[in-house]
């Protein structure tokens, strides 16, 4: 059995802190929802992928994801890393840490995240990405059900998480970055790739949607007044759902349950909506009223509790061109990098 020194000499980074909720995701698991078993993944799939990109990883690869307040780590070998998502406070041995941006680290240094200024999750990429055990196909923490990530729970102090082998453009950006003063790249992402960071007390930010499959069930005031909103988020939100407070939606529908997905809005008896998560269930006996556009999932991994949103109707055809829109700028973002990491 490895000893922590073996296993930091291996190239372990050391959990000295957990944050608040800290778990390992990925892009998720599929092909299991028959089985019960949710898709799961980052709930900021956008900043997962961006992150990866920035130091050397395929898109999908295993982080860290951060909720509210990051933890500390200790490295057990040179590395190169990148924080995403929500803007983080964020020092490596002392150092300010900008966001969408990679940087150098060397043996034993040590990253310490606090606490979002804007926004809930971030992730942490690390050159290699985290070597947790797949489950199912995935690396992704399903806590519920103590499924996949670091032993199925987020992380705890004195954890050791491995690292796997660096991509051959992960060996050339750490090398690049060893030689830049501060270990600092002179690039980062640019900050409209980024998800926004909602902040309570703000204008309400908006969210596009799809009538849901059971919307003929409401009225047609009603579903004026839904789209209208605003609505608040409530103390009640995680990976699950975010639970909305406003003004309550006029419903005597009920329904034999149906599958859902994350982004399905559900409407239950006392009126006040429920975004789905990628944890939630995969069954459903609510009327979902909206689905969230594929190109807005990520804006619901950033809603901390008091912050105001609103939904804007759009149709199927908008929502499609809006995401192929983001899968061109990303795959745009990547043939750049790769550009500068000398991969012509």
């Amino acid at each position: 059995m490895m000893t922590q020194d073996d296993m930091l000499e291996a190239g372990a980074l050391h959990v000295l802190a957990p944050g608040l909720s800290t778990t390992v995701q990925d892009l998720g698991r599929s092909g299991f929802r028959d089985a019960g078993v949710p898709a799961g993944g980052a709930a900021d799939p956008q900043a997962l992928a961006i992150a990866n990109l920035l130091v050397g990883n395929r898109p999908g690869a295993a982080g860290l994801e951060l909720t509210l307040s990051g933890p500390t780590l200790m490295f057990g070998c040179e590395a190169a890393v990148a924080l995403c998502g929500a803007p983080f406070e964020a020092w490596l041995d002392g150092q300010a840490l900008e966001p969408m941006r990679p940087y150098y680290v060397p043996a034993g240094a040590v990253l310490t995240i606090r606490r979002a200024a804007a926004g809930c999750r971030g992730v942490l990429a690390v050159a290699g990405g985290i070597a947790v055990p797949e489950v199912l196909g995935s690396r992704s923490t399903y806590a519920r059900a103590r499924l996949g990530g670091f032993g199925g729970r987020p992380l705890q102090a004195d954890d050791l998480l491995l690292l796997g082998p660096p991509s051959g453009t992960a060996r050339r950006l750490v090398a690049l970055l060893r030689r830049q003063p501060g270990g600092r790249s002179g690039f980062a992402a640019a900050p409209g790739l980024a998800t926004p960071a909602p902040l309570p007390g703000q204008a309400a930010w908006t969210v596009r949607a799809l009538r849901g499959p059971e919307a003929a069930l409401f009225a047609p005031e009603v579903l004026r007044r839904f789209f209208a909103g605003p609505y608040t988020v409530r103390p009640e939100a995680d990976r699950m759902g975010v639970r909305l407070q406003g003004t309550p939606i006029d419903t005597t529908a009920s329904m034999v349950s149906e599958a859902v997905a994350p982004g399905a809005v559900q409407v239950p008896p006392d009126g006040q909506p429920i975004v789905l998560l990628p944890d939630c269930g995969t069954t459903g006996g609510y009327p979902r009223i909206a689905q969230v556009a594929a190109v807005d999932l990520p804006l619901l991994g950033q809603l901390r509790p008091g912050v105001q949103l609103r939904f804007r109707e759009i149709e199927l055809a908008e929502a499609e061109e809006l995401y192929l829109e983001r899968r061109i700028a990303l795959a745009r973002f990547e043939a750049a990098l790769l550009h500068w990491f000398g991969e012509e």
